[in-house]
C-alpha cells in the first residue's frame, strides 16, 4: 500500500518504512510528525483518490534527523562580451522522516 501526500508545496509518494526528506518543520529527533493532506492511498484497483484530499485518511512518521542540509548548488549568471558574471551558492534544509504508518 503506498499514499501520495501533499506537504509544504510538494506531492510525495510514500510507503511504510520509507525514508524522505520533507521541508523543515519544527521537530524534535524520534518525534512524531503527521501528514493530513493525503491525496491518493491504496494501491492498483482499491486506491481511493481524493478531491483534493481523501477524508480520514492521514500518514504517520517518526522523524529521523531534524535538521539536515542538501550539496551546495551554484548558480552562475554569466553575459557573453559584457564582461558580467554572477555566482551565488545555495543549500536547501531539510528534516529526515521515516513513514511508519498508512491510515487509509
Amino acid at each position: 500500500m503506498y499514499a501520495i501526500i501533499h506537504d509544504g508545496g510538494h506531492q510525495y509518494r510514500v510507503e511504510e518504512g520509507q525514508k524522505l526528506r520533507v521541508q523543515l518543520r519544527e521537530a524534535d529527533k524520534g518525534g512524531k510528525v503527521t501528514f493530513d493532506h493525503v491525496c491518493l492511498v491504496g494501491a492498483g484497483a482499491e486506491a481511493k483518490v481524493g478531491t483534493p484530499y481523501v477524508k480520514g485518511a492521514k500518514v504517520e512518521a517518526t522523524v529521523l534527523r531534524p535538521f539536515v542540509r542538501a550539496k551546495k548548488v551554484i548558480i552562475l549568471k554569466y553575459r557573453r562580451r559584457k564582461n558580467s558574471q554572477r555566482r551565488k551558492g545555495h543549500r536547501q534544509n531539510f528534516t529526515e522522516v521515516q513513514i511508519s504508518k498508512i491510515h487509509a
